[in-house]
């Protein structure tokens, strides 16, 4: 799927194999407008998307949303905090690097099923030549020295699974999953 549009993918699964990591069903995640629908084995499932402007006030509104959004699960602070923590460097990245501080549209999407937590974060921005790349600790494009290059890290830290999918000139999409309450 990825090769066919020119995109890449980063993954452990595709380092451990060395092939397709077929994870590309994870960052389907909210991309049907269904409604919230009870699967045969009983989990309830439901999502939201919303749409922001790429500024860095609405970084902080994205993680406030998410969680109170997740508190319907029961998570411990310590959850609550990890995932505010990685939407906040997804949603950091997409307007920092994806929009290089210029106006464009981030958006969004959460999904609870059962007690998984899958939040997509997506801009429509320059993306990401070279995934694996970026996704490696203290690795920024960040000319000024400002960036430290650990936001992936603290996503991959904070969060139990996290693809990345980018397109050059199309923009990146980041889906990260949290099993909340062990």
């Amino acid at each position: 799927m990825l090769a066919e549009t020119g995109g890449s993918c980063d993954c452990r699964k595709l380092k451990q194999t060395g092939g397709s990591c077929g994870c590309q069903e994870l960052g389907q995640a909210g991309r049907k407008n269904r409604k919230a629908e009870k699967r045969e084995d009983g989990k309830h499932m439901e999502r939201f998307r919303m749409e922001l402007e790429s500024l860095s006030r609405n970084e902080e509104f994205a993680r406030v949303v998410v969680a109170v959004f997740m508190s319907r699960l029961d998570p411990t602070l310590e959850e609550i905090d990890d995932v505010k923590t990685a939407v906040s460097e997804a949603v950091t990245n997409a307007e920092i690097h994806g929009y290089g501080g210029e106006s464009g549209t981030i958006t969004v999407e959460v999904e609870t099923e059962g007690k998984e937590l899958t939040v997509v974060v997506e801009d429509y921005g320059v993306g990401i030549r070279d995934v694996e790349k970026a996704m490696e600790p203290m690795f920024t494009t960040d000319k000024t020295g400002t960036r430290s290059g650990m936001g992936f890290s603290f996503m991959e830290a904070f969060m139990d699974q996290v693809h990345v999918e980018s397109e050059p000139g199309k923009g990146t999409k980041v889906v990260m999953r949290k099993q909340i309450g062990r």
